[in-house]
């Protein structure tokens, strides 16, 4: 995927080596008052925060290591999320909306978001709380693994976590939650949340085309890894055949590459009507 020489974001919030842990929060009540308490002393609330930062504090870089560390993955990430505020700001534009971008956050292990606590084995995630992406790099290491190498095979996982972000901006991850509410059972709710996943892939094909035809980003097999990646994280392929589709949350391998082939060639978001042609 050629992917250097264009636009950085300037929406990456890189968080990688801050420590985060379940506990004690330095906006909580005591660790708030004992860090105020040391300033009004006259002290150095430094020592009060990393001891703090052991209890559960996100501790922020130090001074000497403030702002991105501008290295490979940063560049990649910034580079492919600048892409997609290229085509959806034309997309939302061609209807007459206005697009707003999501934040990425780039963490290590684990991270706090306006959705919770979350650690690396949860894998990249949208928030629609706070409507910012959270990424840990090392997740493209385990998917590599699994069998979907590559760049673009990382691209289309930011791809379809910034579906989720269109899907948020226009409405359609509230009717699905609304109808997942009033679902008979919950099979039917994991049917929705499985279609709301597919069309992200899909709108992660219709981010690939449009990215394509404006800077000829694709290069030979960079489809294929897509595809490859997309089936390697299929519910039938992670639980190795154990789940039942009934129980399904994402859809299976088939289903993933499926959609997200579609996206890739027709470039179009009507196109990606899951919830409308769930049967084919």
């Amino acid at each position: 995927m050629k992917w250097r020489g264009g636009r950085l974001s300037d929406h990456v919030e890189d968080r990688r080596g801050q420590r985060v842990s379940r506990g004690l929060k330095v906006g909580g009540g005591g660790g708030l008052l004992l860090v105020l308490l040391v300033v009004l002393l006259g002290g150095d609330p430094t020592q009060v925060l990393q001891l703090l930062g052991g209890a559960g504090t996100a501790l922020p870089p130090a001074p000497s290591q403030a702002g991105p560390a501008v290295d490979e993955d940063y560049l990649f990430m910034s580079s492919v999320l600048a892409m997609t505020e290229e085509v959806w700001s034309e997309i939302f534009a061609a209807s007459g909306a206005e697009y707003r971008e999501p934040t990425l956050v780039l963490f290590t292990g684990a991270v706090e978001s306006a959705c919770g606590f979350q650690t690396a084995q949860t894998g990249p995630f949208y928030c629609p709380a706070d409507q910012k992406l959270y990424l840990d790099t090392s997740f493209f290491d385990q998917l590599a693994r699994m069998g979907g190498p590559g760049d673009f095979a990382a691209a289309y996982v930011v791809g379809h976590e910034v579906g989720h972000h269109v899907q948020t901006l226009t409405g359609i991850s509230t009717d699905v939650r609304r109808a997942q509410s009033n679902a008979r059972s919950r099979a039917d709710a994991n049917r929705l949340q499985v279609l709301m996943e597919l069309q992200a892939d899909c709108y992660a094909g219709v981010f690939a085309h449009h990215a394509n035809r404006r800077q000829r980003v694709l290069e030979a097999g960079d489809v294929q890894e897509g595809l490859a990646a997309a089936a390697a994280i299929g519910d039938d392929r992670l639980s190795r055949g154990r789940a039942a589709p009934e129980s399904f949350t994402h859809g299976s391998s088939e289903e993933r590459s499926r959609w997200l082939l579609t996206g890739i060639e027709s470039g179009s978001v009507a196109a990606c009507d899951t919830f409308g042609r769930a049967g084919g």
